[in-house]
């Protein structure tokens, strides 16, 4: 395939984001600047960008000062996965298991809750927010997940606490209201089906929360996301915000594996799998190797018809996740050995778009600002 790369080359790094005092917000310079016009195949679109746990790029992933970071690099959505509480309270952290995100291994007083448990069919050792009342969870500090890549984001350990999912929701309404624009949330339900399994389901307390903010309602800028099925399905009854159906490129939902239903995340992509996705859901949510796959030499190949399948069937799409770094980009635009260093992910970017993308999920927002001011300039 041909791919079109940026006519200028840049990264984060060049970009630059200075930290104020309390390390929570900054702002990118030169963002503004702009590639030149090319020619396209594809028609004019309009590109959103979703902060991937916030500017978790920048600092430590689903803390308050990643969202408002994400906020101020010109992110459109923010985007808090949730997990329970043991005293039903919603929070912000990629999975319920957090050893890899906050400090709580320096705990001694939490020392007898390590344990082993089952989720998704998956043993996992740790600690577990299920078994944290919320105040007691106030207590832990949010660490840095990639410490190696990010090294630099490590002096941010120890700053911030976990935040709830209400507290999110504050800080999108009062950054929307000084900014004067509504910054949308795009909330995800992690292991929908587990949660339920211990009593504590993720959706009442979901859409309770999003009511009390102002946010359940479909021009609420807010998408609600799942790699589940039938919680979405359960949702599209409940509420008219819009639902995000995510796949994997590999296995199957797992509320339908606890069913006994065969069907895996290569059948909802199929065009009968994305039509009956359309009965329910606004958007598809796909790994980005479902869009654009990649070679044995981890080069990037033809792309495939599940965005121009899921546009037939009404669907928007957004793909993650897109970051900087040299080892999580296609071979076609690393640059140098470094598997740290920023690449081209412009370049990245300019492919994906290309391909159709109504959306990405970006850890570094101010770059798929950038990209998606370039594609919608062009």
């Amino acid at each position: 395939m041909t791919v079109l790369r940026p006519y200028v080359r840049r990264t984060a790094h060049a970009i630059g984001v200075a930290a104020i005092a309390t390390g929570a917000v900054a702002a990118p310079a030169g963002a503004a600047d702009k590639a030149p016009t090319t020619q396209r195949s594809l028609q004019h679109q309009s590109v959103t960008v979703f902060a991937h746990r916030g500017a978790s790029g920048y600092r430590p992933e689903h803390t308050l000062a990643a969202y408002a970071l994400a906020i101020r690099l010109g992110a459109d959505y923010i985007e808090p996965d949730l997990v329970s509480t043991k005293d039903g309270v919603l929070v912000a952290r990629h999975e319920n298991e957090i050893s890899g995100t906050t400090d709580v291994a320096d705990h001694a007083e939490f020392a007898q809750r390590k344990t082993t448990k089952t989720i998704d069919g998956v043993a996992i050792s740790g600690w577990f927010t299920e078994d944290f009342t919320l105040a007691e969870l106030k207590t832990l500090r949010a660490k840095e997940r990639l410490p190696a890549v990010r090294p630099g984001n490590t002096r941010y350990d120890g700053r911030y606490d976990i935040p709830t999912f209400d507290e999110v929701l504050a800080l999108a309404n009062a950054e929307g209201h000084k900014r004067g624009r509504r910054i949308g949330v795009a909330p995800e339900t992690k292991h929908p089906t587990y949660f339920r399994s211990i009593g504590l389901a993720l959706e009442k307390p979901l859409l309770r929360s999003l009511t009390k903010a102002g946010r359940n309602s479909r021009n609420a800028k807010v998408v609600i996301q799942s790699f589940e099925t039938s919680n979405l399905r359960s949702l599209a009854r409940q509420t008219r915000v819009p639902l995000v159906q995510l796949t994997s490129a590999k296995g199957a939902p797992y509320d339908r594996v606890a069913a006994g239903d065969s069907r895996t995340y290569a059948d909802i992509m199929t065009p009968a799998g994305l039509r009956d996705v359309a009965t329910y859901a606004s958007w598809l949510g796909p790994e980005k190797n479902s869009i654009i796959p990649r070679d044995s030499r981890g080069f990037l190949t033809e792309p495939t018809s599940v965005v121009r399948d899921a546009h037939r069937a009404g669907l928007k799409v957004v793909a993650y996740t897109f970051r900087d770094e040299n080892q999580f980009l296609p071979a076609d635009f690393r640059d140098g050995s470094d598997p740290n260093a920023k690449g081209d992910v412009f370049g990245e970017l300019n492919a994906f778009l290309e391909a159709g993308l109504d959306g990405v999920f970006a850890d570094y927002p101010d770059s798929a600002d950038v990209a998606r001011d370039w594609w919608e300039d062009r």
